[in-house]
């Protein structure tokens, strides 16, 4: 949503970059702070003493809701020292799939002293990035690209009492389903129990068969290829699904995922599915051309045309 936002209306403006800085701290506060709480539960003690100090600073630290720059410098030098030390990395490698961090907390660590500057204004890849905080209602937003215009509404953080709401989205044309490969070994912050990527598979496995889509295409979109590539190479993934057996192939790998998407689909809907990068804009033209084709196919089959 935030991509087709930058690249849909020709960019956006400072007091647009702006209104970001909030969840962009707690972005870095959250990844931090949850890594400390790590170390602590795993006894992973820090290679300095003085980092000790400094995370009870930041475990301590309490963000002002009030200003729309909220990460003090000292704090973000802090959190860069903390960050330095051997020891977060550890509790990653080590523990990385025992507790949640979200996937875009190295990112916002390794840029924790920008962020924490005086006149920080968040770039592109800052905000894409940005893993916004559990927010209520729909987010909607309209693009207009050549001839055809479209109306999306985010539905992502809405997970709560789905039933209720989902008929409200009958016959839309296409359903954008984003999922991470490098969920695999992941859980959910809601559920410390739950595989992340189980429940990825699951929620799409009951979206296909709905009754309410059932003229309605599925764009794929499978994301962090790169973080997966990496991971492969320490978290095997037949860890997590045993009748995996391509090793750390990256293309037997993303393949296999793929096929677990979908053997879910008994209603036989078409799929649309991409590998992409979520800072990539030429996503945009993937998920317009696949909307375009899915109009095409519902307007021929609604005329009994059929084409092979």
């Amino acid at each position: 949503m935030k991509l087709m936002r930058i690249v849909g209306s020709g960019g956006l403006s400072d007091e647009e970059r702006a209104a970001y800085c909030s969840s962009i701290t707690h972005n870095v506060l959250d990844s931090a702070q949850a890594l400390i709480i790590a170390m602590r539960k795993f006894q992973i003690d820090f290679s300095f003493d003085t980092n000790k100090r400094l995370a009870h600073k930041v475990l301590n630290y309490g963000i002002d809701e009030t200003t729309a720059f909220a990460l003090s410098p000292e704090i973000a030098y802090a959190i860069h020292q903390l960050w330095s030390d051997p020891a977060m990395s550890r509790v990653i490698d080590e523990k990385g799939s025992e507790f949640f961090l979200m996937d875009n907390g190295p990112y916002f660590l390794d840029q924790v002293l920008r962020i924490g500057s005086r006149d920080y204004l968040p770039t592109d890849i800052d905000i894409l990035r940005t893993h916004p905080r559990i927010s209520q209602g729909i987010e909607e937003t309209s693009l207009t690209i050549g001839q055809l215009s479209i109306h999306i509404c985010n539905v992502s953080r809405q997970r709560s009492e789905r039933r209720k709401w989902i008929h409200c989205f009958e016959n839309v044309t296409s359903i954008i389903f984003c999922t991470a490969l490098s969920d695999y070994d992941q859980v959910l912050l809601e559920d410390l129990s739950h595989n992340r990527m189980m429940e990825n598979l699951m929620l799409f496995e009951s979206l296909v068969n709905s009754r309410w889509f059932y003229d309605t295409s599925i764009i794929l979109l499978l994301s962090k290829v790169d973080k997966f590539k990496e991971k492969l190479c320490r978290v095997p993934l037949e860890r997590y699904f045993p009748e995996y057996m391509g090793g750390n192939d990256i293309n037997k790998a993303a393949k296999y995922i793929l096929w677990k998407f979908m053997q879910a689909n008994r209603a036989r809907l078409s799929i649309y599915p991409h590998l992409v990068r979520a800072d990539d804009p030429t996503n945009i033209r993937l998920i317009f051309n696949d909307i375009k084709e899915t109009i095409l196919q519902n307007a021929l089959k609604s005329s009994r045309i059929e084409v092979l």
